[in-house]
């Protein structure tokens, strides 16, 4: 199992406590606002240095406190057991792997993989299209820190290239033309890549559990490829400058930049047509779901790795058909943690290698 323990100090509601976690399904149960997605959270911040509900970390305090750390320990497929601190002191955050502090979260990739199930992944299906490319970037970070790179060197080129335009000083803006051009053909290239083997899993996964074939992802680069004599073709970075060169009067009259990977569209087909504006809030509930599991098996495609699986209340999203063909396809997985309501039927999903918490003033015990 990749987690063995976590001691959490000051944590959210979460008592200071160790809590045993070697076991390969974890239940965790309780009423709402108790604490189980805070569990949850923890875990996530340990795999990753971050939370997936608040990009502050303040806000992951106590109440009445001032600091706070995570201690996990996890084992590899090796065997060996490895630590992860995380410490959270006068607003700067610490992070140490076997105590050894680490400069780049991006130095955690492939440490403990969690895919993450919650009911905000609702916006990959209906969201603004910025939250599908949020989806489709973390598939890609999650095991290609040469990605992580890609994205921070356009965000960064990006800034300065709007803050030009808003300032009217043009004089450098074929330079950045120059620079966001050969970063943002790497990110086009990566996405398409990825989202050609989504494909390959996700509309296979979304028949098995609704009976509806043929719902596909459609990836619409904002750089258009170019027609060429077997289909079509990844424009150059030349190519790019030169469309970006014919932009610029709308581009400063704007103040921003209109085209790049930051307006790439992925989108849901099915028949020819945009499935999410014509499906029920079933299906999109279940697109959002399956993109998870995708994203899982994506991921163990690449990698040769399970996952670990953090699920959130996600069973609610479905009606029981549905949520007994959804857990019975589940990809494998190294670990599994579940959050449940007190009157679901968790009791007819768990193993013999499972563990149930209950939760309460977020306390737990067996």
């Amino acid at each position: 199992m990749p987690f063995l323990s976590l001691s959490l100090n000051n944590f959210r509601n979460l008592k200071n406590d160790k809590i045993d976690l070697s076991l390969r399904e974890i239940y965790f149960v309780g009423e709402n606002g108790q604490g189980k997605s805070n569990i949850l959270e923890s875990l996530y911040y340990s795999a990753y240095g971050t939370s997936f509900r608040t990009h502050i970390d303040a806000q992951l305090i106590k109440l009445g406190t001032k600091n706070f750390s995570i201690s996990s320990l996890y084992q590899q497929e090796s065997g060996s057991v490895q630590k992860i601190d995380i410490f959270y002191e006068n607003g700067i955050k610490r992070i140490e792997k076997n105590e050894k502090r680490i400069q780049d979260r991006k130095e955690l990739i492939n440490t403990i993989p969690c895919v993450l199930f919650c009911h905000d992944d609702m916006q990959f299906a209906t969201g603004e299209p910025e939250c599908r490319r949020f989806f489709l970037d973390q598939s890609l970070t999650m095991f290609d820190p040469m990605y992580i790179d890609d994205m921070r060197n356009y965000k960064k080129i990006l800034k300065n290239r709007n803050q030009l335009l808003k300032d009217r000083s043009y004089e450098m803006l074929d330079i950045y033309d120059v620079q966001l051009a050969k970063n943002g053909l790497e990110i086009q290239k990566k996405r398409k890549n990825a989202v050609f083997q989504f494909n390959q899993i996700f509309g296979k996964l979304y028949e098995d559990i609704s009976g509806i074939s043929g719902v596909t992802i459609f990836y619409a680069p904002s750089w258009k490829e170019l027609p060429d004599t077997i289909g079509t073709r990844f424009p150059s970075s030349e190519e790019i400058v030169a469309l970006l060169a014919e932009h610029h009067d709308q581009d400063k009259i704007m103040e921003t930049t209109l085209s790049g990977p930051h307006r790439d569209r992925i989108i849901f087909m099915y028949q020819g047509r945009q499935f999410i504006p014509v499906s029920s809030t079933g299906q999109q509930r279940l697109v959002a779901l399956l993109l998870r599991v995708a994203q899982a098996v994506y991921y163990s495609r690449i990698t040769g790795m399970k996952p670990v699986f953090l699920m959130d209340d996600v069973m609610l999203e479905l009606d029981p058909d549905k949520r007994q063909k959804m857990t019975a396809m589940l990809p494998d997985y190294d670990q599994l943690f579940c959050t449940f309501l007190p009157g679901e039927p968790y009791e007819r999903y768990k193993h013999s290698t499972t563990r149930i918490y209950h939760i309460k003033n977020g306390e737990w015990h067996d």
